[in-house]
């Protein structure tokens, strides 16, 4: 190794079995971190952009049938696939034979199982979306919970090596301590260099996840008050008809 410069490729090939094994698992976790925080990052961004344009496309046009179509090119849109998930409800509850089966004899109360029906599907929608926005996303909070300790286990269990090879030569000196314990502490300084973008970005992630999952909450409240104004619309039609 260098005077005053430290290789880490060196650190990692002269260091002890154990501490060659957290370096390698601090390394997997840094790397997997990495990969994980480009993915999301792009990810959130286009369900963001995705789903600001079917909100504006969807209060623009005002059909629910232009909105349905405009999701088949919105995948990402968490926003979009909620719609999806209430509109398929809906149209299945407002065909003709469906409409007389459930209005027959008991009109007043038809348009309480739709509702609730309705209500149910969009539920389950948020659910599956944001189970969808929060994968990968826990690993980054293990990693930023775990690595440090990891890597103070490695340090711990180097600088336990150090001190026992000082013990069997029976030399102590500066020249002698440093090396062992510097490359003990490489551990805990990747401990911590796996650790803090994983927080970081965990941090950043949960907070935008919040941020589509408030989105979705209110596109579907919304959409609810909407699908209920119609529904009345044609319980009354019905009940003029008769």
């Amino acid at each position: 190794m260098t005077a005053g410069r430290l290789d880490f490729f060196h650190i990692l090939m002269n260091a002890g079995p154990m501490v060659q094994f957290v370096l390698l698992l601090l390394l997997f976790f840094s790397v997997t971190s990495w990969a994980i925080i480009f993915v999301k990052f792009f990810y959130l961004r286009r369900a963001l952009s995705e789903s600001l344009e079917f909100t504006e496309y969807f209060w623009k046009k005002r059909d629910f049938s232009d909105a349905f179509a405009k999701t088949k090119s919105l995948h990402v849109s968490p926003v979009a696939q909620v719609f999806r998930a209430g509109y398929i409800e809906f149209k299945r509850f407002s065909t003709p034979s469906v409409k007389k089966e459930q209005a027959g004899g008991k009109r007043k109360n038809f348009d309480v199982p739709v509702i609730q029906s309705i209500e149910r599907a969009l539920s389950r929608g948020i659910t599956a979306e944001t189970a969808k926005l929060n994968q990968l996303v826990p690993f980054l909070a293990t990693t930023g919970s775990t690595a440090p300790f990891i890597g103070l286990f490695g340090t711990v269990w180097g600088i336990m090596n150090s001190f026992h090879g000082i013990g069997m030569k029976g030399a102590v000196s500066l020249a002698v301590v440093a090396p062992g314990i510097s490359e003990a502490l490489v551990a805990t300084a990747a401990g911590l260099a796996a650790a803090i973008p994983a927080v970081v970005a965990f941090n950043y992630f949960t907070q935008k996840i919040r941020v589509i999952e408030s989105e979705m909450r209110t596109f579907a409240s919304d959409f609810l008050n909407i699908v209920e104004r119609q529904v009345h619309s044609v319980i009354q039609a019905m009940g003029q008809e008769e």
